[in-house]
């Protein structure tokens, strides 16, 4: 199988394998206990902190510990508005379906109000438009992300991060997709609270965590033994903590060799595309912009563009037409209805990773050519 949807998670890393492979067998003390087993486990997991904070340049008492990153954006999210008091969202159409969820089930608690940056075209966010909304009340939690999951469009959040500030408004970023890509460093100009998914950058499924700022309170979600300094009790995920410090230490070690290899096989990609394929459409003009390893085009119907995703599959190539959290669900997507594209043909997304070849993407342009081109 030839693998291209890395956006909806990418494969287990070998070093992060074998080094979970370990822990496994010899760290199972339960971090609470006071026995030296648990204060081993215990280590492991502060250890594992201080490596992730000091990547990203916070205080290890600004990460917290969850499931996963949807964990962590519910937390954030009803956590701030229920102890906060503040009653307006500022977001965008184009948000994760984690997080629009996450909005639309405080919205049904709480008498929210919600408003939604403008965006063009190429997902642009308007930052004027960001200050009018703020200049009108102050008192808001401005939610928008980093980086689109099925468009790659990169929004310039030390910006927004920056208008934020000055109106002491929270900046809460889901930063899902840039983890690990990028030098992400929270400490000046960044979001003050934001999260992550281990298995984006060659982690373990099952774990992420939510960074915090210490300038920012929140109320729990999940209550009982106090663990995670009282923000999120239960008995902590030892072997994939360990596993995502591991991936993040990794995936800056050899974040530039990777970034150079992925960001030439999308420009190899889309030049080839482009060449044989001139009537496909390139959502959010990311053939030459915004994630380096995506790639999302609309495929228009003077191909054969019929259950793409099936014959692709057939071929032995995994992609995806959107997210991975609403695969099997046949509905137009809304990031591409919020920027105006045609939803009435399908979209692919190609996402690379570090262990794709420049021979399987000519294999897939070959098969594209048989499946698209009409007899």
């Amino acid at each position: 199988m030839i693998y291209f949807d890395n956006a909806a998670t990418t494969p287990l890393d070998t070093e992060v394998y074998e080094y979970m492979c370990t822990i496994m067998k010899e760290q199972y003390g339960n971090p609470s206990s006071v026995h030296a087993l648990g204060r081993s486990s215990k280590v492991l997991i502060e250890d594992s902190r201080s490596l992730i904070a000091g990547l990203l340049k916070v205080q290890p008492s600004e990460i917290y510990f969850t499931s996963t990153a949807t964990e962590a954006i519910t937390t954030a999210i009803f956590g701030l508005i229920r102890k906060s008091g503040i009653r307006r969202i500022i977001t965008s159409a184009i948000e994760h379906h984690a997080v629009q969820h996450a909005i639309d089930f405080v919205h049904k608690i709480y008498p929210l109000q919600l408003s939604f940056v403008r965006l063009d075209k190429n997902a642009n966010p308007d930052l004027e438009h960001l200050e009018d909304l703020l200049t009108e009340n102050p008192s808001s939690l401005v939610i928008l992300m980093h980086a689109n999951n099925e468009t790659g469009s990169v929004f310039p959040i030390n910006s927004i991060s920056k208008i934020c500030k000055h109106y002491h408004a929270p900046f809460f970023s889901d930063m899902v997709q840039s983890m690990g890509k990028y030098e992400n460093d929270l400490s000046d100009n960044g979001p003050d609270i934001t999260c992550c998914s281990a298995h984006k950058l060659h982690g373990p499924k099952g774990v992420g965590f939510l960074y915090l700022s210490k300038n920012v309170s929140i109320s729990p979600l999940i209550t009982g033994g106090g663990q995670e300094r009282n923000m999120r009790s239960g008995t902590e995920n030892i072997y994939g903590i360990a596993g995502m410090a591991k991936a993040f230490e990794i995936a800056y070690r050899d974040m530039k060799k990777n970034r150079e290899h992925i960001t030439k096989l999308k420009n190899y990609f889309a030049d080839k595309l482009k060449s044989n394929f001139p009537e496909l459409i390139f959502n959010a003009q990311n053939d030459t912009k915004g994630l380096y390893n995506l790639i999302n085009f609309s495929v228009p119907d003077v191909y054969k563009n019929k259950m793409l995703l099936e014959k692709l599959d057939m071929q032995q190539i995994a992609v995806s037409g959107g997210s991975a959290c609403n695969s099997g669900v046949v509905k137009a997507s809304h990031v591409l209805e919020a920027l105006n594209a045609d939803t009435n043909i399908p979209a692919l997304r190609f996402s690379f990773s570090k262990y794709n070849t420049f021979e399987e993407l000519d294999f897939s342009i070959e098969a594209l050519k048989k499946l698209l081109f009409k007899n």
